[in-house]
């Protein structure tokens, strides 16, 4: 039975991104269906053996990251190499970067460069700050979005300092956001018969994910401050105390607070002075939170989830990580998803969150990330070079 068409399969991207923001993007696209060859420095470039920021090529990180691609390893330094590089761009619809600004410039790889060779070729870049302005060349990561981003000021408890979430957010919501950039452009294409150069960066990101904090400031002038567990302006929502544990509640607006005080039992919270708009609840958060953590802590987390699902009011328990993927919801989404690698064996990497009907799931992941250089031969024998200029290549370093 043949494999399911994927949706992007018609699409061949080169993927010389590197770290976590950029290969976001590229495992978007090469989860999808389209045919991504991940463009790497020989090994006798590499400057980071041990692994990187990503770790090792085999460790959980890195194969998480990189499935779906092929790998052709590439000097980018040498005129052969380069050369390699503009054959396989004038076929391709996709060309990927996050380089610091100025450095794919430098190499000549940049979107003109690539542009005179194919003008329907769409380019995608990540860099910490942007492409121009007063930071463009300076190196960026995803804590330093998260600090200038606004982020680590509104996370955590409050008067704590500023405290980092436990994601790479910057790097990742980037990688997002290129991705539907790249697919907006070739939609673009489809009318212009032209590429464009698509760019974001950590920065930009970090601040549209911002998202309402944002425009706490923007349009009313306020300054939002950290809110710890509690939801920043709708009350109540936050963790509650259980006998074995915490809770999350979330009981914003009239109609689900009346809802969660009379499932609590406390329907005198309703009319209650302090707490019968959301204004006063807002104001007196404090003192509501203790009301309800005065009941919620007499009940185990799941006799309050049981309790609250009833009286139709949010709520669910906090889980640890193994947790997460061991809840029977969880796994009947199937996020959790398995590739087989030749040496590695079975490995669990996380799936798509996105379902289409006419794409099922599965096909999603057809090959484990590859080891480096794997398919350099397979895909200069397509651009017609014999094994002896490919082992003459390979003497040269040039792959």
């Amino acid at each position: 039975m043949p494999a399911p068409r994927l949706p992007l399969s018609r699409f061949r991207v080169l993927d010389l991104t590197a770290h976590r923001a950029g290969p976001t993007c590229a495992r978007q696209l090469a989860d999808w269906g389209a045919d991504v060859i991940k463009i790497e420095p020989p090994a006798s470039l590499d400057d980071e053996p041990g692994g990187g920021l990503i770790g090792k090529r085999h460790g959980s990180d890195f194969q998480n990251l990189h499935r779906n691609k092929r790998s052709l390893t590439l000097n980018l330094k040498q005129a052969e190499g380069r050369a390699i590089f503009f054959r396989l761009v004038e076929t391709a619809d996709v060309v990927l970067e996050n380089y610091r600004s100025d450095v794919k410039t430098r190499l000549g790889v940049d979107y003109e460069a690539c542009r005179k060779v194919n003008p329907r070729i769409v380019y995608g870049s990540i860099a910490g700050f942007g492409q121009d302005g007063p930071y463009a060349t300076r190196p960026g990561v995803d804590q330093i979005a998260q600090g200038m981003g606004g982020l680590m000021s509104i996370t955590g408890l409050p008067g704590q300092g500023p405290v980092r979430v436990g994601i790479p957010i910057a790097d990742l919501t980037s990688g997002h956001f290129l991705a539907q950039g790249v697919l907006i452009a070739l939609l673009d294409r489809e009318h212009t018969g032209e590429g464009q150069w698509v760019h974001t960066s950590l920065l930009e990101a970090q601040i549209a994910m911002l998202d309402f904090q944002g425009s706490r400031w923007l349009m009313d002038g306020e300054v939002p401050g950290q809110a710890g567990n509690d939801h920043p302006t709708s009350t109540p929502t936050g963790v509650f105390p259980t006998t074995d544990g915490t809770v999350n509640i979330a009981a914003a607006g009239d109609r689900l607070y009346r809802r969660l005080c009379e499932a609590l039992g406390r329907p005198d919270l309703i009319t209650h002075p302090d707490f019968d708009d959301t204004g006063k609840r807002r104001r007196n958060r404090v003192a509501l939170n203790q009301a309800i953590a005065a009941i919620t802590a007499t009940m185990s987390s799941a006799e309050v989830v049981a309790l609250l699902t009833r009286a139709g009011v949010p709520s669910g328990p906090i889980y640890s990580i193994d947790q997460t993927f061991g809840d029977p919801q969880v796994q009947h989404l199937g996020i959790a998803r398995q590739v087989e690698h030749a040496e590695l064996g079975t490995l669990g990497v996380v799936g798509q969150p996105i379902n289409l009907s006419a794409a099922p799931q599965p096909a999603t992941l057809r090959m484990p990330t590859p080891e480096l250089g794997e398919h350099s031969d397979v895909l200069l024998a397509e651009l017609g070079y014999d094994a002896a200029a490919i082992a003459a290549l390979r003497a040269q370093n040039v792959i």
